[in-house]
C-alpha cells in the first residue's frame, strides 16, 4: 500500500486525503478519474439489471422504465437471439460490476486473493457475455452492416485485451497487465457513451425526415405498431403485400423523427444513428485511454520494477522483460532498473556470480523503491 509523505499543498487537498488514501489511492487524480469513469460503469450497471427480466422489463412495450429499442424485441423473444441477450446481459452486467472493484488500490494490496479469484471470474463472464453479443448482433441496434462490424470489432479487441492482460500477469509482467486491462475495460465501455451520442445524434437527424429514412421489413413495424394492419397500412401502404402473404419480407423506407413522431419513426432515428454513435463512441475511448498511459509513465515504471522483483524472486530468465514487451516483441533495448546498467553497480564485470550479486543488490534497492514510490517526486 502507498503511503504518502507529502505535505498537503492546502486543506482541501488534506481533506480529500482523508477519503482517497485510505482505499489505496496516493493522487487524487487517480482517485477523480475513478470516481468519474468507475461511477458511470458501475451506474449504468446497476441500471440494467432489471433487463434481465427480459419479459417483464427489457421488452415489454408497457415497461416505464426503458428496455430493447423499437423493434429489437422481435428477434429477441425467438431463436438463438432469445438466448444470446439472456447469456449477454447475465454474463456483461456482472462483469462489469465486479471489474470497478478490481481498480480499487486497496483491494489489490490488502485482499490479493480477493482480486485473484474476481479476476478469474470476470474473465468467465466477459466471454459468456461476448459470445451472446455474436449471437445478437445480426439485428440489435437495428443489426446494419456499420452496428454490427463495429459490435463484432470491440468484441474482438476487449477479448484480445483480456486473453493478453491474463498472459502478462501471469509472466508476472505487472504494468503490462495494468495497461491490457485499462484498455480492456475502457474499450468495453465505449457502449455508454455511444447511447449518449446516439441519442443525441439521432434528435438532430430526427428533425430532417426528407433527409433520413430506415429501410425496415413490414413484420418488425407491424410488431411496432402490435399487429394494428390498420395503423401499419395507413402509413406504409406498401405493407399490404406482406398482410396479404404476397411477399412476407417486404421492406419500405422509414422517415426518421423523434419525440411524438411514433415509435416506427424513433426507431428508424435511433437505428439510423447507432451505427456511426458506435464507431465515434470507440475512437474516444481508444484514444482516451491511450493519452492516459503515457501521461501516467511514473506508475508503469514502479510497477515495472516490482515486475523485476518478483520476475527475479521466481527466477525467470529474463526478468523485466518476460511478458509482452516491447523488448520482445519489437526492437527495444532490454530493459533493466537504472541501478543494473553497465558501471552503475561495483563487481557487475560480467561473471555469473558477480552478475549475481549485483542482482541482488539492485532488487533490495528496487524493493525499497517499490515501499517508497513517492520517493522520487520529493526528490
Amino acid at each position: 500500500m502507498v503511503v504518502v509523505t507529502r505535505a498537503p499543498a492546502n486543506n482541501f487537498v488534506a481533506l480529500a486525503r482523508h477519503i482517497y488514501n485510505p482505499i489505496g489511492f496516493a493522487k487524487g487524480y487517480n482517485f477523480v478519474l475513478f470516481v468519474i469513469f468507475g461511477g458511470a460503469l458501475i451506474g449504468f450497471t446497476l441500471a440494467r439489471f432489471m433487463y434481465l427480466d427480459i419479459n417483464g422489463i427489457f421488452c415489454n412495450p408497457d415497461s416505464k422504465v426503458g428496455g430493447a429499442g423499437p423493434g429489437e424485441c422481435y428477434y429477441y423473444l425467438q431463436g438463438v437471439e432469445n438466448v444470446g441477450i439472456i447469456i449477454h446481459l447475465a454474463g456483461i452486467l456482472p462483469a462489469a460490476f465486479l471489474a470497478v472493484f478490481q481498480f480499487v488500490p486497496a483491494i489489490r494490496h490488502k485482499v490479493l486473493i480477493v482480486h485473484r479469484i474476481s479476476g478469474y471470474l470476470i474473465i468467465l463472464l466477459s466471454f459468456t457475455g461476448v459470445a451472446g453479443v455474436f449471437m445478437i448482433a445480426r439485428h440489435g441496434l437495428g443489426g446494419g452492416l456499420e452496428i454490427q462490424s463495429a459490435a463484432g470489432f470491440a468484441s474482438i479487441v476487449f477479448v484480445s485485451c483480456k486473453v493478453i492482460a491474463f498472459y502478462n500477469i501471469k509472466m508476472l509482467q505487472i504494468e503490462q497487465h495494468r495497461a491490457w486491462m485499462l484498455r480492456a475495460w475502457c474499450i468495453a465501455s465505449f457502449i455508454i457513451t455511444m447511447r449518449l451520442i446516439g441519442v443525441i445524434m439521432a434528435a438532430i437527424v430526427g428533425r430532417s425526415p426528407k433527409d433520413y429514412y430506415y429501410i425496415q421489413p413490414c413484420y418488425i413495424i407491424d410488431n411496432m405498431f402490435r399487429s394494428n394492419q390498420t395503423r401499419v397500412l395507413s402509413s406504409y401502404p406498401a405493407c399490404s403485400a406482406f398482410y396479404s402473404g404476397t411477399d412476407p419480407e417486404m421492406h419500405v423506407p422509414v422517415p426518421v423523427g423523434f419525440a411524438a413522431d411514433g415509435v416506427d419513426r424513433i426507431g428508424a432515428a435511433l437505428n439510423t444513428s447507432f451505427g456511426a454513435s458506435a464507431w465515434l463512441a470507440f475512437a474516444i475511448h481508444f484514444i482516451g485511454v491511450e493519452l492516459y498511459l503515457r501521461l501516467t509513465p511514473a506508475e508503469a515504471e514502479r510497477l515495472r520494477r516490482v515486475s523485476y522483483q518478483r520476475q527475479v524472486e521466481a527466477g525467470m530468465k529474463n526478468p523485466g522483460n518476460a511478458g509482452l514487451t516491447a523488448q520482445r516483441l519489437g526492437d527495444a533495448e532490454p530493459w533493466s532498473p537504472p541501478e543494473l546498467a553497465t558501471g552503475k553497480i561495483s563487481g557487475a564485470t560480467g561473471s555469473s556470480d558477480s552478475t549475481n550479486e549485483a542482482r541482488h543488490a539492485m532488487t533490495e534497492r528496487v524493493q525499497a523503491r517499490v515501499s517508497d514510490p513517492e520517493r522520487d517526486a520529493r526528490r
